[in-house]
């Protein structure tokens, strides 16, 4: 029984240690290679083939240099003000939201833009604590192995802004019709504003929410200015 015992308990950690070992090997291979896709992406397409309908996914990556910086400090100002300066959790917001939950409010969201990163990436939709253990250690090692800028280049490329529309390329052109070099700061918070729910607000015919929102993402991006991208 013993050996039996030692023997499971080293199968266990050297498949732990190959696991590891792999996903350190993929977050070091993506902060290099373009991100093709993602695995909400592939959570998508089976929903969609399990409920018998097609899903045509619409994704091209653009680097850094093509990305509007309307867009990059509207994401920012929208969804993580203080992500040049945390390490991957930004325990104000996570302490905000419980006392927040404590005082009988909605829970609501704290996720940082490196959390939303790992769990678009990597992991799949939903809440549950494996998926949240996962996260925490995939949005360690990018803050480890990644710098800041290329977290939200990623970012960028991959979140979800309608039913299969991801990354901003794909997304200015469907709400807009233009490039995702070319956004202007409205077009731009318009987009960051609907990134709490892509698949029921539209960035081209926002609802009377939206815009709000929208114009309070705008005067955030001027109390932070353009200055403040240089921090990454």
């Amino acid at each position: 029984m013993r050996e039996w015992l030692r023997r499971a308990a080293r199968v266990l950690g050297l498949a732990l240690l190959g696991w590891v070992g792999l996903s350190v090997l993929l977050v070091l291979m993506f902060r290099v290679v373009p991100v093709g896709g993602s695995m909400v992406m592939v959570e998508r397409k089976v929903e969609a083939w399990l409920a018998g309908e097609s899903l045509d996914i619409r994704q091209q990556w653009r680097p850094w240099s093509q990305l509007s910086d309307n867009a990059k400090l509207a994401v920012i100002a929208a969804e993580d003000q203080r992500f040049p300066s945390h390490h991957g959790f930004d325990f104000v917001e996570m302490r905000r939201a419980v006392m927040a939950s404590l005082k009988g409010s909605d829970l609501r969201g704290a996720s940082t833009l490196s959390q939303q990163t790992a769990k678009n990436l990597f992991l799949w939709t939903g809440r549950n604590w494996v998926r949240k253990g996962l996260e925490a250690w995939f949005t360690l090692l990018i803050e480890l192995l990644w710098p800041k800028e290329r977290i939200l280049e990623v970012y960028l490329n991959i979140a979800e802004w309608d039913n299969g529309v991801f990354g901003l390329e794909a997304a200015a052109q469907h709400y807009f019709g233009v490039s995702a070099a070319a956004l202007t700061p409205v077009q731009a918070s318009r987009l960051a504003a609907i990134l709490p729910n892509p698949r029921g607000w539209s960035a081209s015919r926002p609802s009377s929410y939206v815009l709000q929102r929208s114009d309070w993402i705008r005067g955030q991006m001027r109390n932070l200015g353009h200055a403040y991208l240089e921090r990454l």
